[in-house]
């Protein structure tokens, strides 16, 4: 920029204050096509007389739509700088990390004292059913602390049904136990070894821990 009375004319207040933009001058009507600049209304300049119009044009419109805000459902921006004034990101998915990680959520068990032994609950009855099944088989089996704590009430059940010794117990019973043999086995000699005792039909001895993970480990008994 080169000054025309850069050396007859001294800077002055006066000057300054009318060289910035006239703030209280009406604004021009807004067209139909936006242009993404800023407008703002240039006074004459008395001093510097190589500045025009055009070059204190910062944005050529004067009416700026309102930037779209994303509604705010407890949820953190991801980045809140993205949706205030730009037009590609309009929609409320823009603004958010979307997690696609195959993750779970959990709601707290309060009050459900249920063992999950890591698995879901199909694998999970599959399991006690198989460990079930070899504990009246052979009697006496070792397993992890757990299995054998979550497996305790089920062995209890299946001797009940048989103390009942009904056609319909009996059907419960083979629905859940895998060998039928055991089945049959087991209502056969159940009423004569745990006629007189309610409850009570298993017993869990400790041992040492399994080598490798040091999972705590017991053998669980037919008494």
């Amino acid at each position: 920029m080169a000054l025309a009375a850069c050396n007859s004319t001294t800077w002055s207040m006066t000057s300054l204050i009318s060289s910035l933009p006239n703030l209280s001058s009406t604004p021009p009507p807004p067209t139909s096509s936006f242009s993404p600049y800023l407008h703002f209304p240039v006074a004459s300049l008395t001093t510097i007389s190589s500045f025009s119009s055009q070059k204190l044009k910062i944005s050529s419109q004067t009416k700026i739509p309102s930037p779209l805000i994303p509604s705010f459902n407890g949820l953190s921006l991801h980045n809140p700088l993205l949706s205030m004034g730009s037009f590609e990101y309009t929609s409320f998915e823009n603004s958010f990390v979307i997690i696609d990680n195959g993750g779970r959520i959990y709601a707290m068990r309060h009050g459900r004292k249920v063992p999950k032994l890591n698995r879901p609950p199909d694998q999970r009855k599959a399991l006690l059913r198989g460990l079930i099944t070899q504990l009246l088989k052979h009697g006496r089996i070792k397993t992890t602390r757990a299995r054998a704590s979550a497996m305790r009430k089920f062995v209890d059940k299946m001797i009940t049904l048989a103390k009942d010794g009904s056609l319909h117990k009996r059907r419960q019973a083979l629905g859940y136990i895998y060998e039928k043999q055991i089945v049959h086995a087991l209502f056969a000699e159940v009423p004569e070894r745990y006629g007189e005792r309610n409850g009570g039909y298993t017993r869990i001895i400790r041992t040492l821990p399994r080598r490798g993970d040091n999972a705590p480990m017991a053998y669980i008994e037919l008494v």
